[in-house]
């Protein structure tokens, strides 16, 4: 189990490039990656996302590579025509203006485009030395997702043990609230027929009435969902499931709520809402 939460980060030291890497992430039901990395590795761009997305399925990931330095050549290309055509126009501007001032090299460089950098990125080259400070940031990364998520293992199992607690209450239970079913039934029979009554009758009205109140097939699903809850917390992801199982507990506890009004029931049934909603709580930080 692992926390959709987290952080990690590294440093890359090689010849061609000086790096620093994070990721975090923020609890988010679909995974949705940034990565934010300088323009010229927007090569690298669809690797560095398949090699995320292979290590992380719910999330809102943040991947940042900050370049320090390296000695990755770099080309200067000067935009020579437009440089012209900007002396030309300041030129054109002092003579307007009536100032005897000569064109200077600061006054192109202020213009925007008249310079531009390019870095000589080799891909392939690049890729096999940034690929490994990647794996290692989304290492440390887990590590801290890994032991947040062995907290959250410990108090969902701890509120798994409350919710079982109250549905051992309504369990042991149940056999008196229908045993005093069956004797208040048969005790209005009587009082209403007298040496009358119907025997089968009454069995029959019994029986349909149990059928409706018995709460046997909510216990043994609950039982039932809080085996396969505990099972699907050992999945390396489970949060989804997890959640849906909260559904599934969940309705089965108002189910029993509303067959019986025993104050025993009522009251556990309480106990069991509770810790499904804390446990739900919980769930929405799992991966």
């Amino acid at each position: 189990m692992k926390s959709m939460t987290g952080y990690g980060a590294t440093r890359l030291d090689v010849p061609s490039i000086k790096a620093s890497l994070t990721t975090k992430a923020w609890n988010n039901r679909f995974l949705e990656l940034s990565v934010q990395m300088p323009g010229y590795l927007g090569s690298l761009d669809r690797r560095i996302r398949d090699q995320v997305e292979s290590r992380i399925a719910r999330g809102k990931v943040e991947l940042s590579i900050r370049v320090l330095g390296g000695d990755m050549p770099t080309d200067v290309v000067i935009d020579a025509a437009s440089a012209r055509s900007v002396a030309d126009a300041i030129r054109n501007l002092a003579e307007a203006a009536g100032i005897d001032e000569p064109v200077r090299l600061s006054h192109i460089l202020g213009i925007d485009g008249m310079l531009s950098y390019e870095r000589n990125v080799d891909a392939d080259v690049l890729w096999l030395e940034l690929s490994p400070a990647i794996a290692a940031c989304l290492d440390a990364f887990d590590a801290e997702r890994e032991r947040e998520g062995e907290e959250t293992r410990i108090d969902l199992a701890g509120k798994l043990a409350s919710l079982e607690a109250a549905l051992d209450i309504i369990e042991a239970a149940t056999p008196d609230i229908e045993a005093s079913i069956r004797s208040t039934l048969r005790a209005r029979f009587v009082e209403v027929m007298g040496d009358l009554v119907d025997e089968a009758r009454i069995l029959g009205e019994l029986a349909s009435y149990l059928a409706k109140h018995t709460i046997n097939e909510e216990i043994v699903r609950l039982r039932s969902h809080i085996g396969a809850f505990r099972k699907a917390m050992d999945e390396p992801v489970c949060g989804k499931k997890l959640d849906f199982i909260c559904q599934e507990l969940n309705r089965e506890a108002n189910t029993i709520g509303s067959k019986s009004a025993d104050p025993r029931i009522s009251e556990a049934v309480i106990r069991m809402k509770d810790a499904v909603e804390n446990i739900r709580e919980q769930v929405r930080n799992v991966e």
